[in-house]
């Protein structure tokens, strides 16, 4: 547990106090309202599942970020290309401006497909109109036009295109929706313009948004139904939304849902195709695991389609067995007795994962920070396995997903919002965890400190992390970080040198 700060709630207001100090007034102002820890609310508004109210709602959320701090949020190109489009693996994604986003963009989150680079799928591949200077002061409506003719020559199995508009379009006014319409007449396949220009919104979260409303636009609205006109829906049809396949996350989860006898339909974004997408609105049921990036187009389809929806949670085996036992009231006794099948059959793996690896990591100590759906989400695969979240908060967060996370965290945990770098790296230094959980821009500083990390964004170039085989996977690699043997050869050169060994 905590080290070098008080036990408790009142340990940590404490030291949200401390690390404020080092603010000037406004933006300590500012920045206090984005910091607090988790205790029930006596006259918030109960949530509907747990009938909780909690002050994590309280957290002041997705606003602009303090002008002159570190943030590690991204922008609204990276939330359109990096998570909703680029992932579905049989469409172009263009990133229509300079290199350098694309270049950003290029290595993509570890969202594993299944089929031919290049020919029929297209994910880590990437392709940019490289803007100049005469492109950003003449326009690239003409040389878009002239790339997506280029594309469809060297790879005609594509089934369209998404153009991922960069800053300098907005600014420019590049007429991309335009271009999109041509082409589509052109070329007969879906073209999708997304005005995803990175300074749009205060964070990744408005791409998400933005992303999702293109699918409504361009693929329900306006595009001809495609693969929905010849697929006959069935009554275990259900869309898997918001699984982008990282490590293979959506593989386990599909795994789970087809051996309780449902029919998965399609699964967005990860391992996707177009025609998954066309035909979603058929399907009886959506269930979304990353609400905050794919909540609006659940929403969409039930008002236009009628497609009920539902949030599960996939991480550890008392979240999968509970999301597993929801799921399955929506449908017969049939898919109930499945789920009940399904959760025994692989009861004897979680009792082998619990025996080796609870013993090595009861009581130890976590702090997360990610964005999507992590900071909450993981927090009870680390309860399964006896290790304590004594902290989270989120990159990107709304208020509804600080509601969400009361049902998760216990009472006293650290909440933080849009953390700074400085305030992570303070509470990190104080309170000490045994582990912590981010991205890739904390992973080395922290490291530095002596500290045991895992990149909790694409699971450290390991996963899946979904399902029953993926907790097996999670508890191997929290083991590894934790109780490398590293750890306890970790000083400073100066500490280890001759002139330390001299000085004892």
């Amino acid at each position: 547990m905590a080290k070098d700060v008080d036990d408790g709630p009142e340990g940590y207001k404490a030291l949200i106090e401390e690390v404020l100090e080092a603010y000037p007034d406004k933006a300590k102002k500012k920045r206090a309202k984005h910091l607090t820890v988790s205790a029930p609310d006596p006259e918030g508004e109960p949530d509907e599942a747990t009938g909780i109210a909690s002050k994590c709602d309280t957290v002041k959320s997705n606003i602009k970020s303090v002008p002159g701090v570190m943030t590690v949020r991204g922008c609204a190109y990276a939330g359109s290309k990096g998570v909703v489009w680029g992932p579905v693996k049989d469409m172009i994604h263009i990133s229509h401006g300079p290199v350098g986003c694309g270049q950003y963009s290029w290595s993509q989150r570890r969202n594993y497909y299944i089929g031919k680079t290049g020919v029929d799928s297209f994910v880590t591949m990437q392709f940019t109109t490289d803007f100049q200077e005469k492109d950003i002061v003449f326009g690239g409506d003409k040389k878009l036009g002239k790339m997506i003719d280029e594309l469809e020559e060297l790879f005609p199995l594509s089934k369209g295109t998404t153009i991922q508009s960069e800053c300098p379009i907005g600014l420019i006014g590049d007429d991309i929706e335009a271009v999109a319409k041509q082409k589509n007449k052109e070329h007969e396949k879906t073209m999708v313009p997304v005005r995803c220009e990175g300074f749009r919104g205060v964070s990744q979260s408005l791409g998400h948004h933005i992303a999702n409303d293109a699918v409504r636009d361009w693929v329900y609205e306006k595009g001809d139904g495609g693969a929905a006109k010849e697929y006959e829906p069935g009554q275990y049809d259900v869309n898997v939304i918001g699984d982008y396949n990282i490590g293979g996350d959506a593989w386990a989860s599909r795994i789970l849902l087809e051996e309780m006898g449902l029919n998965v339909v399609g699964n967005w974004s990860g391992d996707a195709t177009l025609a998954e997408i066309e035909r979603a609105p058929k399907a009886r049921l959506n269930l979304i695991h990353c609400y905050r990036s794919m909540n609006y187009i659940c929403r969409y389809m039930e008002e236009k389609f009628g497609v009920a929806w539902m949030e599960y949670n996939f991480f550890g085996p008392s979240q999968i067995a509970a999301s597993l036992r929801a799921i399955a009231k929506n449908f017969d006794e049939t898919i109930q007795e499945g789920a009940e099948r399904v959760i025994a059959k692989y009861q004897p793996l979680v009792d082998q994962v619990n025996a080796k690896f609870r013993p090595r990591l009861e009581g130890k100590s976590v702090m997360l920070y990610v964005g999507g759906l992590r900071p909450r989400h993981v927090v009870t695969a680390y309860d399964d396995l006896g290790m304590n979240v004594v902290g989270t908060g989120y990159e990107f967060g709304h208020g509804d997903d600080y509601k969400r996370t009361g049902h998760y965290v216990k009472e006293g945990t650290l909440i933080y919002d849009d953390v700074t770098g400085y305030e992570l790296e303070k509470f990190i230094e104080t309170i000490r965890p045994d582990l912590v959980g981010s991205g890739i821009k904390e992973k080395y500083p922290v490291q530095k400190m002596g500290i045991p990390f895992r990149q909790m964004h694409s699971w450290d170039y390991s996963g899946p992390y979904h399902g029953y085989d993926g907790y097996a996977i999670f508890a191997r690699d929290m083991d590894l970080a934790i109780n490398n043997p590293v750890w306890g050869m970790y000083d400073a050169p100066w500490k280890s040198g001759p002139a330390a060994i001299a000085a004892e």
